[in-house]
């Protein structure tokens, strides 16, 4: 309840107050973001007043509704079927699917009308394992940059990144719930952003990138850089693993992220090496699950994956040096493996010292594993995990088309979509974009991509999606179009 000035003493029910106030409340507000701007607290937990209720979701900001629109003459493949159809007819009204019929059936008045001239409708793609923020940066400037620079460049990438027909991307860790809110508010251009806030990780771990020249911590001592601006958050007991998974809970966290080993990145671990016990990663597991969402813990070797099944994972990251016995546990418990088709230094760019060592092992690691996870019929999820380039993200597409080494075109394309968007579901309520992804069918969120040619016959179209992605909608609105009418 707000309570305007004594002379317009009335009360009001909820956040916005009597029309008189409301401008004196907005300014405020902005005031006050301003101020927590500063101290980094925005970027950081990326809570703002307009999360909160006090003022509307950037109204100035709000484009007009878009009218609706017909796609006619494509051929279609819907992220699950291996026959593209034709003779369709779409229809986007609002941010979903509102239509999807044989025939000619016309279209609404004042709708766009489409002629796709032959080329193919699909599901826009979604990738499992992608780094909002650190995708595009180098680590010494993710080092050094001020906050506001590396949001801003991450912006810019997340750009790019929709342009490459990725419209929706599962967050594995980083601040990014202000550019999330930015993008779903119109500020800025990019994918639907499924957050997990800062992975959580032990001293030492995978992600500890402090300087040696902070240590000794106090047991329980006030957190470092990175963790004050959510890159990662270090637990050392159970207490601490539910503190900081509720912490990012709080903040919007569709999923949890924590870190059961090493990993290539961090030149101080290895890839053999365990963190959590069973119980660390257990209080994670309840911690989410309390609110109804899921943990995916990081793990290449099979101690470290058992050890996550142990304690109740729904999602097993990376998996690389999984043995067959791991394999065979996974699939009796039905539980996920997002993983990445890592061949080569054109993955990962040139590394030296213990992070070569680790990526070797991965790209050996990544022959065994596709196999393995073929032959037990894992539910496996596409992602790609670049990091630190912006030459390396631009390598999306054609990390997706390793995947022709183990699959067909068609598996491949489902992987990408419809089984994604399976496991993006697991969030539950915890969901920040309630309806269907990574299919298209009626009800679904509008989120499209026109390919010049069939990536059904020609998977390497997504290699090049500047020449071969003809047009880019996500939620109804349309990015790129190059086919006008």
């Amino acid at each position: 309840m707000v309570f305007c000035a004594p002379d317009h003493d009335r009360p009001t029910t909820g956040s916005s107050g009597c029309a008189c106030c409301r401008p004196l409340l907005r300014s405020a507000s902005r005031r006050i973001e301003a101020g927590l701007s500063r101290r980094g607290f925005v970027a950081g937990a990326g809570a703002s007043l307009a999360a909160l209720g006090f003022v509307g979701r950037a109204e100035a900001q709000r484009e007009t509704p878009s009218p609706p629109i017909v796609f006619v003459n494509f051929r279609l493949f819907d992220g699950r079927s291996a026959d593209p159809r034709t003779g369709l007819r779409l229809l986007v009204r609002g941010d979903r699917i509102a239509a999807l019929e044989a025939g000619d059936t016309g279209a609404p008045d004042g709708a766009r009308v489409i002629d796709c001239d032959g080329r193919t409708i699909m599901p826009g793609l979604i990738d499992a394992h992608w780094h909002t923020i650190f995708a595009g940066l180098a680590v010494s400037s993710l080092l050094t940059a001020d906050i506001g620079y590396i949001v801003l460049a991450a912006a810019a990438e997340a750009e790019r990144t929709l342009l490459r027909g990725f419209t929706t991307v599962r967050d594995l860790g980083g601040p990014a719930f202000a550019l999330k809110q930015a993008i779903d508010d119109g500020l800025a251009r990019g994918p639907r952003i499924f957050p997990c806030g800062a992975m959580i990780t032990t001293t030492g771990g995978h992600g500890d990138l402090r300087p040696l020249s902070d240590l000794p911590r106090p047991f329980g001592g006030p957190p470092g850089p990175l963790e004050r601006t959510g890159a990662a958050n270090i637990a050392d007991s159970a207490d601490e693993v539910r503190l900081r998974v509720r912490e990012q809970l709080l903040q919007g966290a569709s999923q949890i992220k924590l870190v059961g080993g090493g990993g290539v990145s961090s030149p101080r671990t290895s890839l053999d090496m365990l963190t959590f016990s069973e119980a660390e990663l257990r209080a994670g597991v309840e911690a989410a699950s309390d609110r109804n969402t899921y943990v995916a813990v990081h793990a290449y070797p099979p101690a470290a994956i058992r050890r996550a099944l142990a304690a109740g994972a729904l999602c097993v990251e990376h998996g690389h040096l999984m043995d067959e016995a791991t394999a065979k546990l996974m699939a009796d418990t039905g539980v996920w493996l997002s993983t990445q088709p890592f061949l080569d230094e054109a993955d990962t760019g040139r590394l030296a010292g213990q992070s070569r060592l680790n990526a070797l092992q991965v790209f050996a690691g990544t022959e065994t594993l596709y196999p393995l996870a073929k032959e037990h019929k894992l539910r496996t999820a596409f992602g790609s995990d670049l990091l630190f380039s912006s030459e390396l993200a631009s390598r999306q597409g054609v990390m997706l088309t390793h995947l022709r080494r183990w699959y067909d075109p068609v598996d491949i394309l489902r992987m990408a979509t419809s089984t994604n968007g399976e496991l993006l579901a697991l969030s539950g309520p915890r969901n920040p974009y309630p309806g269907k992804l990574g299919v298209v069918e009626r009800d679904a969120l509008a989120d499209l991509i026109v390919v010049d040619g069939d990536p059904l016959a020609d998977i390497t179209l997504l290699e090049r999606p500047g020449a071969s992605l003809a047009l880019i909608m996500k939620g109804g609105r349309i990015y790129k179009d190059e086919i006008g009418g």
